[in-house]
């Protein structure tokens, strides 16, 4: 048995490669691109479709009998099941960290070559489903996102594509995902270069749109062609108003940079524990209590955002204690003011509790809530003007979707698909711009990027940006240099010159640290004189080095040492302080321009001209000085 299966596997490898082989020959690679990122749409869309229903099949069956009117003490047990099943599944069956799905595809971007391991195109799904399902309050954006992104990654690896094609079968995954899930093929398209900082070129648009519009096309075929979000304007926008939607803005971006500092600490918090039970208790305790309280925190949150939309507000205290406060004022104003406040702690210990989801579905949640509670809260003075609360909520979606990515299109793009609301798309800029802006005064990068760009492994628009955080940091590292001791006499140190092909020395102890430099320039004059071979020694005529690059120490921050010494070589040290090699800025250029080639497509030379006037000055590069002094 275990023969025929061999022979059948070995059969269909042959297959396979006969069919690479004739692809090769028949078939171009920009026409075999659109036809994966058509496949790469069909995929995602069909992921999507099955996570959003495994969820609603979970949640009708755990929630559809429960009491309108009052508590229900199932709440305190349903999302501990939840992150405890989802916790369970990565810890014995992944074995891997599959949450913060976008953080992970930026670092496999930045740092893996756009290599997403096989795993992620299913393991996401089954974890997020249970754990929204069960009432988990994140949401299933995220994880589909992180799918779609495996799903175009591992495609290309299977038809052996190149790594810049990976990298935008990853942007094309990540496209079809939105796209699919949402509904929102243009949103999907944005979101990939705003957030996923994928260079935009005439040869990357088109498979980007064809993902979007295929993923956006199988959803319409099974879920109909009706928005997510159904909105219908009731009240039409006057120009009298943007002043109130400017300050909108300005209030989601503070809420947002709220969002998004409490649940960095948090998550800090939680992992400080360590244990994994330790988090789960911790996570599950806090979750439970707040969903038993504030029921709208249950799951992904979007009933509560269909009746603000529909001007349905006295549905939002159902299945709660505080049922009897529906129809009052003060009682529906405070209670979305602290679910407003609560709702990033119910996020960060759904995660951190062992459960899997992402920050989509809580954006949008967030945002619909600031946008009625400004509106609400305006119209009970007297001498402002009316607000509606309908249109106020769905702009501030788009303003907590633009201020928590720092994606202004994003936010604009996606609510106007979400809920057919392009009678707004003026204010809706307004408010996305003004809260971008707002929280660019605090925080320079996204909820995504932010633990990325603290190791420098962020990848960027700033091309010169990306490609130094492309570069591998050890390929720079030259070791030919030859060492000497503080001891070592003159002559012996001639001797060792006589073997060298490099005019710098590092001068180390018995332990490798590195003590300073003997620079040929430096001992020209005495060198030739023998009569000083055993007068002198290394310790007499060594000097300090410049600085000292430590072993780690991202790319851009290693040209800034560059920039600021003046030097040409630099010494690269571990966290001890002992000898590794050298970097030279000749071996950086050389390497940059390989990856620049190899990443980025299009014409480069004006890239590569701007980053050696950096590289090397423009005085020395006009006068032909050398490019390493070593």
């Amino acid at each position: 048995m275990k023969k025929d299966n061999f022979q059948l596997s070995t059969f269909n490898f042959q297959l396979f490669y006969r069919f690479l082989l004739w692809r090769d020959k028949h078939i171009q690679e920009k026409h075999f691109i659109l036809i994966v990122s058509f496949l790469v749409g069909i995929c995602t869309a069909a992921a999507a479709i099955i996570l959003k229903s495994i969820i609603h099949f979970i949640q009708h069956l755990l929630t559809g009998n429960f009491n309108q009117d009052g508590a229900n003490y199932l709440y305190l047990l349903y999302p501990v099941i939840g992150i405890l099943l989802a916790g369970l599944f990565v810890k014995y069956i992944v074995r891997d960290d599959i949450s913060h799905g976008v953080t992970k595809i930026l670092y496999a971007i930045s740092q893996r070559k756009s290599r997403i391991k096989p795993h992620n195109t299913w393991t996401s799904i089954v974890a997020s489903s249970v754990t929204i399902g069960f009432g988990g309050s994140v949401g299933a954006e995220a994880p589909i996102v992180l799918t779609g992104a495996a799903i175009g990654s591992n495609l290309g690896r299977l038809f052996r594509m190149e790594q810049k094609t990976l990298m935008l079968l990853v942007g094309c995954g990540a496209a079809g995902a939105i796209a699919g899930i949402f509904k929102a093929p243009i949103a999907g398209v944005v979101f990939v270069v705003e957030v996923l900082l994928l260079d935009l070129t005439m040869t990357s648009v088109l498979p980007l749109l064809i993902t979007s519009v295929t993923a956006a096309t199988v959803s319409y075929i099974f879920t109909g062609t009706e928005a997510m979000f159904p909105f219908s304007q009731t009240e039409a926008f006057v120009i009298e108003r943007i002043p109130y939607v400017l300050l909108l803005g300005v209030f989601c971006g503070l809420v947002s940079l709220y969002f998004t500092k409490v649940m960095n600490r948090v998550e800090g918090m939680y992992r400080n524990l360590n244990n994994y039970w330790k988090k789960f208790v911790v996570g599950g305790i806090m979750l439970s209590v707040l969903i038993f309280i504030f029921p709208p925190l249950y799951g992904e949150g979007y009933d509560t955002i269909s009746s603000l939309l529909n001007g349905q507000f006295s549905h939002i205290m159902d299945k709660s204690m505080f049922y009897s406060l529906n129809d009052t004022y003060w009682g529906l104003q405070i209670f979305l003011t602290l679910i407003l406040l609560f709702k990033v702690f119910a996020s960060s210990a759904t995660n951190a509790g062992g459960g899997c989801g992402g920050i989509f579905a809580p954006s949008l949640y967030l945002g619909c809530i600031a946008g009625f509670v400004f509106a609400h809260a305006s119209n009970y003075f007297p001498f402002t003007m009316y607000l509606s609360e309908k249109n106020f909520a769905l702009l501030g979606m788009a303003g907590i979707m633009s201020g928590v990515m720092h994606a202004p299109l994003t936010g604009v793009f996606l609510i106007a698909e979400l809920t057919g609301g392009y009678a707004l798309f003026l204010p809706l800029m307004i408010v996305s711009v003004s809260s971008y802006i707002t929280i660019k005064m605090f925080l320079p990068h996204s909820i995504y990027s932010m633990r990325l760009a603290q190791k420098g492994e962020l990848l960027t628009h700033h091309k010169d940006r990306a490609v130094l955080t492309l570069l591998n940091t050890d390929s720079v590292i030259e070791r030919d240099f030859l060492t000497v001791s503080p001891e070592m006499s003159l002559g012996d140190m001639v001797k060792v010159i006589a073997k060298s092909g490099r005019n710098t020395f590092p001068v180390i102890d018995e332990r490798g640290i590195l003590l300073g430099l003997v620079l040929l320039d430096n001992i020209r004059n005495i060198m030739f004189r023998p009569e000083l071979y055993n007068r002198f020694h290394v310790s007499k005529f060594m000097v300090s080095a410049p600085a000292k690059i430590q072993v780690g120490t991202p790319m851009e921050q290693i040209m800034r040492i560059f920039d600021d010494t003046k030097a040409w070589n630099l010494p690269v040290v571990d966290e001890e302080g002992r000898y590794i090699g050298f970097m030279s800025k000749s071996k950086i250029f050389n390497s940059y321009r390989e990856v620049l080639v190899e990443n980025f497509s299009g014409d480069y030379k004006n890239e590569e001209r701007r980053f050696t006037n950096r590289l090397y000055g423009h005085s020395r590069f006009r006068r032909g000085e050398p490019a390493c002094l070593g």
